[in-house]
């Protein structure tokens, strides 16, 4: 199985084909628009691996953007004793949902692909036509 270490948001973070991760927030995308990371650090399988320094010029990932939302609160509460001092403050971060679907190696040659979704039928069945299928 096919891996890549890229670099997004000041962070690294190892990725496969048809994985879904959860990245700093990218620029305003739409959704299911496809996002490509030439930041790429390392990539390579279980025999054997391929190291930048400090990028891999050529090799690129690319992922389908699921989505832009913001995590849950994160309350920051400071209190200072017999002082009657207190401050509340929250703060939601921001993130954007990816799913990887191809990396390509520094000569554009691919490495992995992450298989299709298939949608589930959004088809109606009525309860008549599920009794006749038992029958």
């Amino acid at each position: 199985m096919s891996y890549a270490i890229i670099k997004t948001g000041g962070k690294q973070y190892k990725v496969k084909a048809g994985e879904i991760l959860k990245v700093e927030k990218l620029q305003e995308l739409k959704s299911s628009s496809i996002v490509n990371f030439k930041e790429v650090l390392a990539y390579g399988d279980d025999n054997n691996i391929e190291v930048g320094t400090p990028l891999i010029s050529g090799a690129k990932v690319e992922a389908n953007l699921i989505k832009n939302s913001k995590n849950r609160t994160v309350l920051i509460f400071k209190k200072r004793r017999r002082k009657n001092s207190r401050r509340k403050n929250g703060h939601r971060q921001q993130y954007s949902l990816i799913r990887v679907n191809k990396i390509f190696s520094k000569d554009g040659k691919l490495l992995s692909e992450a298989e299709k979704m298939i949608e589930p039928n959004k088809t109606k069945v009525s309860k008549k036509q599920i009794q006749q299928k038992k029958l």
